[in-house]
């Protein structure tokens, strides 16, 4: 194994276990606040430009560091996708309810004037 080999184990780990624990953080609170899709998109580019650019396609280091990296962070992205839209939903549905709420009140305050 060389010197270069060696040092590519460190990120062939590194860099999926931080991505996973981002998911999973994500799944285990249902919450996508503060996740930008944006970011993770381009972090996704990244990693499969780099792949190419290292031109190890067949180590295992480089495809679990930066491929399955790359997979992992467009996973995050659909799901921050998805996530905001659900929360983008389930704010508005807050925000209906109470404006609904606050008619009903002003009716109910009307009446007794």
């Amino acid at each position: 194994m060389t010197i270069s080999q060696a040092a590519g184990i460190l990120p062939a780990i590194i860099f999926p276990a931080a991505t996973l624990a981002q998911l999973l953080r994500m799944i285990r609170h249902r919450s996508t606040a503060g996740v930008s899709a944006a970011t993770w998109l381009l972090f996704g580019v990244a990693n499969l430009a780099i792949y190419v650019y290292a031109e190890r396609y067949a180590e295992w280091q480089a495809i679990v560091g930066m491929l399955l990296t790359a997979l992992l962070d467009f996973i995050i992205v659909g799901v921050a996708l998805v996530g905001f839209r659900a929360e983008a939903n389930h704010a508005e549905d807050g925000k209906s309810h109470s404006a609904a709420a606050g008619v009903a009140r002003g009716a109910v305050l009307s009446a007794r004037h």
